[in-house]
């Protein structure tokens, strides 16, 4: 395959080399915030990082089964999180809550649009300059590399184009707009490079090998780097490559207790599924399993690539590496054919897997994360001073480091802003305006009030989630993840009513956080106090202000 040179010759203006690089008074000068554990004060090189994402890669349905080497180099030779989620399972809000550490409702990008703020103008303007990898490069001296997917809506004409490269990137490789496999336009920091249909040159997750490896050849040798692969697999159109096109013939998706089953006593939008689903779509949820599946094994190969090279050039025993992906997924649970975007685990449960300078090999934490942690977590690397963010994320480096008696989060926020078409689907035009991903069965996976948000608990005692729609019911689901790990029974009228009392305002507040006030103790944390009185304001209940229009 072709390589993208990244010789000192090709490089723009602003890049690393252009860093001073000589002694430790000058490091000092460009450093600022960041001489922590790591700092050049301590007399040891900044570790580096790398942050592998993949689109749409689900948890909880064996999404990581492909994976054997990425699971061999990077989880058994580090740590493996359990219950790491997602604060929206969809594509751009969630991308955005990694690169600034924020819940949705503080980033603003409610979904995969520029009218959502998916790489918006104002998404440009007030977001990006304060992401942690343009405090990486402002603040730490961290040459930055970013390839692949980036958000949904980059390089659109109304958003700057491809010309628009982000603050903080020293190196840019991104996809125009959503994830392809071949036929598709990349941005090399800031010039449209077209890609055909060749294998050999084209395949995007080969190419994305490829330029990575290139970035560790020609980089400098004088600034630790942070990299961040962003790769298409396994998102749509799920186009393998030439040699994994028969892998995996006789795996069918997973017929766990959830599959092909009516969504009782749910929100309407999981009611509507028709059950049991007909023989054509499940035979196209098992082809799309199966395709994602193979799409992954080209991203194996990418991380087996990856690793040697670190290796090879002396720098794996200094290198964070991280793997997880951007949302989860679900192919025929209660009845929905494909998609994500749903409160369930499938969808908002995620794999993370990181190995590190610190982390002892074959371990597995329990602690609840998110991916507003990553940030935090990798500024915490870098040695970054975490007060100065506004992040609501917390560092999970602690955690990696193996460290005892830590005081850690009992739950997290999850949000989504529902979508819908303004007219009837002529498909299907026994449904109303107001739906909108809808299957040739008339199976619709989104509507305007799939509007929700839920608190995940997990304490010692409780594995709960409680969620709450923003639709003329005001609709509450709850389970019991202990005793319901499946999530088929809606505990939500039988559960105590005091403890749903305390779920609720525990929700408003989460939905109101904002930087250290999403970090405060959980209704199952010790330290938790509940005021029953803060759950009125002066306008009334706080059921007239869960959903903030202008928030989300």
């Amino acid at each position: 395959m072709q390589l993208l040179s990244l010789a000192p010759g090709r490089l723009r203006q602003g890049s690393p080399r252009h860093l001073p690089s000589c002694s430790p008074a000058l490091l000092l000068l460009v450093l600022g915030g960041c001489l922590g554990v790591f700092g050049v004060a301590a007399g040891t090189r900044r570790p580096n990082v790398v942050l592998l994402l993949t689109d749409d890669q689900d948890e909880v349905l064996g999404g990581m089964t492909p994976l054997k080497k990425t699971k061999a180099l990077i989880g058994e030779m580090g740590m493996t999180f359990s219950s790491a989620y997602v604060p929206s399972a969809l594509c751009c809000p969630s991308r955005a809550s990694i690169l600034t550490g924020k819940y949705p409702h503080n980033h603003h990008v409610v979904n995969n649009t520029l009218e959502g703020n998916c790489s918006s103008k104002s998404w440009q303007k007030i977001q990006e300059p304060n992401t942690f990898p343009a405090i990486l490069r402002s603040m730490c001296g961290y040459q930055t590399f970013f390839a692949g997917k980036y958000l949904n809506e980059y390089g659109a004409p109304d958003a700057g184009g491809l010309e628009h490269v982000p603050l903080g990137w020293s190196y840019w490789y991104a996809l125009e707009k959503n994830s392809k496999y071949y036929n598709y336009t990349l941005s090399i920091n800031g010039k449209a490079r077209k890609h055909g249909e060749n294998y050999s040159v084209d395949y995007l997750t080969d190419v994305l090998a490829n330029v990575s490896l290139d970035f560790l050849d020609y980089k400098s040798n004088f600034e630790p780097f942070f990299m961040m692969i962003a790769t298409p697999a396994p998102h749509s159109p799920w186009t393998a490559a030439p040699q994994y096109q028969k892998a995996f013939q006789n795996v069918f998706a997973p017929r766990n207790k959830n599959f092909n089953i009516h969504g009782t006593n749910k929100h309407w939008l999981i009611r509507q599924a028709k059950t049991p689903m007909t023989n054509s779509s499940i035979q196209f949820l098992d082809n799309a399993f199966r395709k994602r599946w193979q799409t992954l094994l080209s991203v194996d190969d990418l991380v087996e690539k990856l690793v040697k090279r670190l290796e090879f050039t002396g720098e794996l025993n200094n290198t964070y590496i991280f793997y997880t992906s951007d949302n989860g997924y679900h192919t025929g649970q209660f009845s929905l054919p494909i998609d994500k975007r749903q409160l369930y685990e499938f969808d908002i449960k995620v794999p993370l897997l990181v190995r590190g300078p610190g982390i002892k090999p074959n371990q597995t934490s329990k602690m609840l994360v998110a991916n507003i942690d990553l940030g935090p977590t990798i500024l915490d690397i870098a040695g970054y001073d975490l007060n100065k963010t506004q992040m609501d994320g917390m560092s999970f480096l602690p955690i990696l480091r193996g460290a005892s008696n830590l005081t850690w989060r009992s739950d997290v926020l999850v949000e989504y802003q529902g979508e819908g078409r303004n007219v009837t689907d002529p498909t299907c035009p026994s449904l109303s305006p107001g739906v909108s991903q809808c299957f040739p069965d008339c199976v619709c996976e989104d509507a305007y009030n799939n509007t929700y948000a839920c608190v995940r608990t997990m304490s010692a005692l409780w594995n709960l989630q409680y969620c709450e729609f923003d639709d003329q019911e005001v609709f509450v689901e709850v389970y019991n993840l202990t005793a319901d790990p499946d999530q088929i029974t809606n505990i939500a009228k039988s559960i105590d009513p005091e403890l749903l009392g305390k779920m609720n305002y525990r929700l408003m507040m989460l939905q109101s956080c904002s930087g250290p006030t999403c970090r405060t103790p959980g209704v199952f944390d010790p330290r938790y106090r509940f005021d029953p009185r803060l759950m009125f304001s002066n306008r009334g209940s706080v059921r007239t202000r869960r959903f903030s229009k202008h928030l989300l």
